[in-house]
């Protein structure tokens, strides 16, 4: 990521953290001539007791020196996340992880990764990478989500996909909710890697694939491993119900395993143990 763009990301950032908190939520009076939405600028310094004038500067995306304190006071005044804090201090410091280092082969499964893949048997599970391509799956996956082998490996992204693919957008009952999930993670990368412009390239080509992006990316929260009770409507088993939990792989390669638990309360797991064994014995 160049300085501009890592600038007008944080510009971005900065804009429409303050548009979601309401002067009465933190002790201001509402006032009758706010055109915005949220706090004003001048809101955001006093609560952060910095001058109105440094924080416009910062917020209009210019080059000016930042200390860790200072952010501290400005995460706070916007009420940030850990993991928002973390996105906020990458591109305000221009903290990257050293991407530029990383070989750009595809990430290898290590064998004992690939043992859990099989033994999550009705968990549905997906592995991914740094960019968000998917590099392992378990057969449970393949029959809630669709079959990734049939899928070119330079498509093969969680992201292009729940836009792209029509399987997606009919399983998610909720589907924008499902999709915010995926780029608050996308998210979190994004501002980890921010040396990195292959981010900056896949941003735009995905905003020229589908108008329901932008929008989206615009208000995408951020987190690293969002839980989240996710409902889906499958073709062919009905309402289904898991629990989405999202962990980190440690080791080399920055990988993610997402697994999608039945919901105990729900006839999920039977309607997929019933689903999986159809599919086996027609393929059999």
């Amino acid at each position: 990521m160049n300085n501009q763009t890592r600038l007008q990301a944080l510009s971005s950032f900065l804009k429409s953290q303050r548009a979601k908190i309401s002067p009465e939520s933190v002790g201001l009076p509402a006032g009758i001539r706010r055109r915005t939405p949220g706090l004003r600028r001048e809101e955001v310094a006093q609560l952060a007791g910095i001058s109105t004038t440094w924080y416009t500067w910062l917020e209009q995306g210019r080059d000016i020196k930042v200390s860790s304190s200072v952010l501290d006071c400005i995460a706070t005044a916007l009420q940030l996340t850990l993991d928002e804090r973390k996105y906020l201090y990458s591109l305000a410091l221009d903290t990257g992880s050293g991407s530029n280092l990383i070989k750009e082969e595809e990430p290898q499964i290590s064998p004992s990764l690939e043992r859990i893949l099989q033994e999550l048997r009705y968990c549905p599970t997906i592995i991914s990478d740094r960019r968000c391509y998917i590099v392992g799956w378990n057969e449970a996956a393949s029959h809630v989500f669709l079959d990734f082998n049939q899928i070119p490996i330079e498509e093969r992204n969680l992201i292009r996909l729940l836009f792209t693919r029509k399987e997606f957008r009919r399983l998610a009952v909720n589907w924008e909710h499902f999709a915010s999930g995926f780029l608050a993670i996308f998210r979190a990368y994004y501002g980890q890697y921010v040396d990195d412009e292959w981010y900056n390239q896949f941003l735009e080509e995905m905003k020229g694939i589908d108008p329901e992006f932008q929008p989206l990316w615009e208000h995408s929260r951020v987190s690293s491993a969002p839980e989240v009770l996710i409902e889906f409507r499958h073709a062919k088993a009905g309402k289904m119900l898991f629990h989405l939990t999202s962990l980190q792989v440690q080791g080399d390669a920055d990988l993610r395993c997402s697994v999608y638990t039945p919901a105990p309360e729900s006839s999920t797991e039977v309607k997929l143990k019933r689903l999986m064994e159809r599919q086996s014995s027609l393929s059999g």
